[in-house]
């Protein structure tokens, strides 16, 4: 077991990569062979990432405000605290804040220092952001979900 202290600072998020002003810090890289990553992310009202696609998936988890995600050609979903959203493996998407509140959220994600990064795209248009949301989460049929399990720990 290893304890690592939570980083002190944040650093602004690139420009070329999100949209308004959002602040982004690198929480962890899990000991190996684990090739686990966690980030955190606060976003200002309407901010929010450029599309991209992650080559292992993503999960966002939301701590606290009311934020926006999407997935390539599908409906915007409003997510809230304590909403969680699993990215599939390659799937464009992008995630922000909603127009007038804060969002922050912690991402997950596998790693591998041989093999391709997250690539990013195009920022997302005003157009793609100002879309009506769906404020309902998507429900996945009982036989998808993995089995509950008591914690290990």
């Amino acid at each position: 077991m290893e304890v690592i202290r939570a980083p002190s600072t944040s650093r602004p998020a690139p420009q070329q990569r999100y949209s308004g002003v959002a602040w982004i810090g690198r929480d962890v890289v899990a000991l190996e062979p684990s090739r686990l990553a966690t980030f955190h992310a606060q976003f200002n009202p309407g901010a929010r990432t450029a599309w991209h696609r992650c080559p292992y998936g993503r999960v966002l988890h939301v701590l606290h405000g009311i934020g926006r995600v999407q997935r390539r050609g599908g409906p915007v979903h409003e997510v809230r605290a304590g909403d969680t959203v699993v990215v599939a493996a390659g799937e464009w998407h992008w995630h922000g804040a909603a127009p007038t509140t804060f969002v922050a959220v912690v991402s997950t994600h596998e790693t591998d220092p041989d093999g391709p990064g997250t690539e990013w795209g195009e920022q997302v248009s005003d157009a793609e952001y100002a879309r009506p949301p769906q404020s309902t989460a998507i429900r996945l049929p009982d036989e998808d979900r993995v089995a509950t399990r008591e914690p290990t720990w």
